[in-house]
């Protein structure tokens, strides 16, 4: 049963193949099975490459399967179309194209079970990409937002500085008039005189002054600051809401891109192996001696050739005679005179009604 499933799956003709010896038989169920489980692999490892898309069991088994069996096909029908040859150069140059097909395909199964066979290491590199594109993430947003933190920062600073600027100048004139009064400066003479009292003066208007800035000041700080909170809110929510792109930067296309950046040396041995295992039908076919089975479908492929071309030279034969026999018959009716004179008197009657026609519809015309 095991061997029979396999026979089928080498693509050899059922009726020749179990004509044939035990060994010839065996030989083929042998390809068989490597073809098989080649599509096997090609399942799992497509299955898994498409879960990293769907995130998704059922689907990624699904569309893993139809992926196998495809490979499957293409497998049996690149073994199946391999014939023996009198020369070894004749079947290499035919099993060449299917080489280059069989690599192709082994690459391509190869890839996804390299991608789970190093997830690990292909784990840690998408890890240090990830804290690089955030942090690239937080700078490009923090970016975004200087403008106008560095604006809010700014006329936030020029308002505080303003009130520094006028507490020092209420300083200065308070220190004025006391002085004044002391006699340490300005009259150098103690007391409050009149000078003492335009300095006091000076202070007294100067410290509404302030109070009133400071008053307007200290509101419009207020508001700069809650603008600001606003602006680092929105600038944390931007980071916030674009993190989970980044988290989910775990897709197939930056796998493949992770496994790039890994040592090729083993990620080369796996994809050969892989190769080895996708071309071993073509090699076991074109290294194989050519056995009973090729003697039999060469034998078949003959006879229907030689039948074929058989059946064409008759049909050519066919026509070629049928074609001469009308060309006699026709120059023979060509010289029969009575139908020469039968065919004349029939062509006068037409011209005579085209003619009868022809003068009726001109008298129409001239009533």
């Amino acid at each position: 049963m095991v061997k029979q499933f396999f026979i089928t799956c080498s693509g050899a003709d059922k009726d020749i193949i179990y004509s044939c010896s035990n060994g010839e038989q065996n030989k083929y169920a042998g390809i068989g099975a490597t073809v098989f489980f080649t599509a096997l692999l090609a399942w799992i490892a497509s299955a898994y490459a498409l879960y990293t898309v769907f995130d998704n069991v059922y689907l990624a088994t699904f569309f893993g399967f139809i992926w196998g069996v495809l490979i499957f096909n293409l497998d049996r029908f690149i073994v199946s179309t391999i014939r023996k040859r009198e020369r070894f150069g004749q079947e290499l140059l035919q099993a060449t194209p299917r080489i280059v097909l069989a690599m192709i395909i082994a690459i391509v199964i190869s890839k996804p079970l390299e991608i789970k066979i190093f997830q690990k290491e292909i784990d840690a590199v998408l890890l240090k990409e990830k804290n690089e594109m955030a942090m690239a993430n937080k700078k490009q947003v923090a970016d975004y937002y200087k403008g106008d933190l560095d604006k809010n920062k700014a006329e936030t600073k020029d308002l505080k500085d303003a009130i520094a600027k006028k507490e020092k100048e209420v300083s200065d004139l308070y220190s004025t008039y006391i002085t004044e009064a002391e006699g340490t400066k300005g009259t150098m003479k103690m007391g409050k005189g009149p000078v003492y009292e335009e300095k006091r003066q000076k202070h007294d208007a100067a410290l509404k002054e302030l109070d009133t800035l400071r008053k307007n000041n200290l509101a419009k700080i207020a508001a700069k600051e809650k603008e600001a909170a606003t602006l680092q809110a929105g600038l944390d929510k931007k980071v916030k809401d674009t993190q989970p792109v980044i988290d989910g930067f775990d897709g197939l296309m930056a796998r493949i891109n992770a496994l790039n950046k890994l040592p090729f040396l083993p990620s080369l041995f796996i994809m050969l192996l892989f190769l080895a295992i996708e071309t071993s039908p073509i090699i076991a076919k074109l290294l194989s001696p050519k056995g009973e089975y090729d003697f039999k479908l060469e034998d078949t492929e003959t006879a229907l050739k030689t039948s074929l071309e058989q059946n064409n030279y008759q049909r050519t034969l066919l026509k070629n005679t049928d074609a001469g026999i009308y060309d006699d018959v026709y120059a023979e009716i060509r010289s029969d005179r009575e139908l020469y004179n039968y065919k004349k008197k029939k062509a006068i009657e037409l011209l005579e009604m085209q003619a009868d026609s022809f003068s009726e519809k001109q008298k129409s015309a001239m009533l």
